[in-house]
This record gives C-alpha cells, sequence and structure tokens, in this order.
C-alpha cells in the first residue's frame, strides 16, 4: 500500500520486528514477524509483515536490510518486542560492571545457546544458573514442568536481593509482563533471553557498528540529531499492542494478528515522524526523577511510545 506524502522526516525508513522464542522453526501465529515502512519519492510504501521461519532467518533478513539502508545513506529506526533490560541491580549483583545494559547483553551472549532448526536453546537453562547464582529460586520464573531445574519454579517467585519485579517503563506502560516470566501467556522473558544476544550481534556487527546507537543507553533521553551524508541505525524498544492494528482483525481474513501490529508500528512511527512527534517520544525518559532516569539509562531502558502518564501516543 502507498500514501502520497511530502515527508520531512528524521527517518527514511521504520522496522518493526514482533520476536519469538518458538522452540522449533515456525510460521503463522505466535511466531516471528516483520515489517519495513520506508519513504520512496515523497511516498511511505509499508512493505507486508515477512514471516521467517527462525530467528537465524529474521536476523539475517534485517541486517541485509541495515547493509543496505546503510549503503544508501539512510536513516533507520528498528525497534524489537522485546525489553532491552533488566530491572536496576541486576546486573551488579551478578557482579557485573559498567556499563550495565551491555555487559548483561554481553553475558548472555556467552550464555545462551540455540539451536532452533534442531528444536533446541538452552534458556531455562541458564535463567537456572543465574537465579541459583543469586541465591534462590528467582527472579526468573515459569517454565514446563518437564523444565524444571535447581532454583526456577514453574510459578511466580519473588525477586532476590530487592530487585524489582517490573522495570519503570513497565509500570508507567501498564500492560507490558515482566522480564523475569519465561512461559505462559503474554510472557517476554523468555524472547529477551533469547533475542538480546541477537540484538548484540546487529548493533556491534563491524559492518553495521560505526552507524548504529541504541536508545537510550547509547543516546540518552534524546534522539540525536540526523548526521548528513551519513546512514544512521537508531535500535529501540517498542510494544506492538500499544497500536491498533491497521484494519480489525475480523475485517482481514487470513491475516495474522502479529503481522498487523507490525505493520502497524511501523506505518505509526512513520506518520508520527512526518507530522514532527516522533523526537517527542525519545524524550519522555528526561521527565522522570533523576533517580529513575539514572535507572532507565544505565540498564533498563524504555519503550518507544510508553510516556509515562498512562496515556496513549498519538493515533
Amino acid at each position: 500500500m502507498t500514501r502520497t506524502l511530502l515527508p520531512r522526516t528524521d527517518f527514511d525508513a521504520y522496522i518493526a520486528v514482533d520476536f519469538s522464542a518458538n522452540k522449533t522453526p515456525k510460521r503463522g501465529r505466535d511466531s516471528i514477524w516483520w515489517s519495513r515502512a520506508a519513504w520512496s519519492n515523497g511516498r511511505l510504501v509499508v512493505r507486508a509483515a515477512r514471516n521467517p521461519r527462525t530467528r537465524d532467518l529474521a536476523l539475517t533478513e534485517i541486517r541485509d536490510e541495515l547493509l543496505r539502508a546503510v549503503a544508501r545513506r539512510e536513516s533507520v529506526l528498528v525497534g524489537f518486542d522485546f525489553p532491552y533490560g533488566y530491572p536496576a541491580g541486576f546486573a551488579a549483583s551478578l557482579g557485573l560492571p559498567a556499563p550495565a545494559w551491555r555487559n548483561t547483553w554481553e553475558l548472555l551472549r556467552e550464555l545462551i545457546e540455540d539451536r532452533q532448526d534442531d528444536g533446541w536453546n538452552n534458556r531455562f537453562a541458564v535463567a537456572s544458573r543465574i537465579n541459583v547464582r543469586l541465591g534462590g529460586a528467582g527472579p526468573f520464573w515459569g517454565c514446563p514442568t518437564s523444565s524444571r531445574l535447581p532454583g526456577l519454579l514453574p510459578r511466580k517467585a519473588a525477586p532476590p536481593r530487592g530487585l524489582r519485579e517490573f522495570r519503570h517503563t513497565e509500570a508507567a506502560g501498564r500492560g507490558p509482563k515482566s522480564v523475569w516470566q519465561l512461559f505462559y501467556n503474554g510472557s517476554v522473558g523468555s524472547q529477551a533471553l533469547l533475542g538480546l544476544p541477537r540484538l548484540g550481534s546487529l548493533r556491534f556487527d563491524p559492518s553495521l557498528a560505526p552507524a548504529s546507537l541504541v536508545w537510550p543507553f547509547e543516546t540518552g533521553p534524546r534522539l540525536p540529531p540526523r548526521p548528513r551524508g551519513e546512514g544512521r541505525i537508531v535500535h529501540a524498544e517498542i510494544y506492538p499492542p500499544l497500536v491498533p492494528s491497521l484494519v480489525p482483525i475480523q475485517a482481514a481474513p487470513g491475516r495474522v494478528k502479529d503481522a498487523l501490529q507490525v505493520e502497524a508500528q511501523a506505518l505509526r512511527f512513520a506518520e508520527l515522524d512526518r507530522r514532527r512527534e516522533l523526537e517527542a517520544l525519545f524524550e519522555v525518559p528526561a521527565r522522570l526523577s533523576p533517580a529513575m532516569l539514572a535507572d532507565v539509562l544505565s540498564e533498563e531502558g524504555w519503550i518507544l511510545g510508553v510516556t509515562g502518564d498512562g496515556r496513549r501516543p498519538p493515533r
């Protein structure tokens, strides 16, 4: 689909990704979907959502898309729908130095093994190992009874050592689940365990790293000025349920809700950018108290689109 517009925007393209922690390759409902909206000759073109069967295939497709964008010196906003950080204090409790967010990503890259083509990953074992290291049945919780491991309970456990259940953005967003929950409906913890190592591989890919930044960890509570004559990639955490689907589900026979949501998310960012309202969403954390802002910038991150006042961003 196309919309004739005359944009003056911070970004040329917007990529929204609905990630998945499926054990085996899968397409259709509850699998990986991603979509791209981009300006072309004054028009906004929204690509129908793609549905790669594995996480490796998805990352290959997205990496190729970003390489082409950088070669064209375009500015791209990329959003995955899993938490980019953990409640403040998690890294310190594991003995990780600053920067907390990056060293947590690096630790997970070292620990996580994921062979989706073979139907195997060790996310529950990694969660168990961390829980035991922290001395209790938590903070991670939720697993099939067949996957129960030391320190990892099928049902909710209180976070140890004073760790909070929710990040500041989840508390403000009134909807996103806790990153500690690994299993059951709506959980995002497994997506984070399997997704953060892959997100790190995109951010620090030798061919993409010079053009890449992660908001708000590397940018602060703002959108950096668009560089002249150079490509730019800004990574930001998203939450597609914040955005209504492009069309009602009942009016789209054969369409998957996740596909509609990533198309809607990419389209919404483009529309806000055209109206010069997207930049303001990057500045939301600046309204927090100094202590909360320090948590957000060092370790927790923020969901782009959570305004912190209980309101949804503009439709």
